[in-house]
């Protein structure tokens, strides 16, 4: 169980920190994601990226 936390904790900080680079790619504009202000925050809910890079991931997984 713990296992699972740290590598949760572990994917969404990388994820954090690859965030700009992957926004210059097109992910986190495309149709379905939403961004949005709320209380003087940014707040960003990429679905369609989030669908389309586990999508890639799961390819990769099965082709190795």
């Amino acid at each position: 169980m713990v296992r699972w936390i740290l590598v949760t904790l572990l994917v969404l900080v990388l994820f954090s920190g690859i965030s700009p680079w992957l926004r210059k790619l097109g992910f986190g504009r495309l149709p379905g994601d939403f961004h949005f202000r709320f209380m003087g925050r940014e707040w960003q809910i990429p679905l369609t990226s989030t669908l389309l890079l586990s999508f890639a991931y799961s390819v990769l997984a099965r082709w190795l």
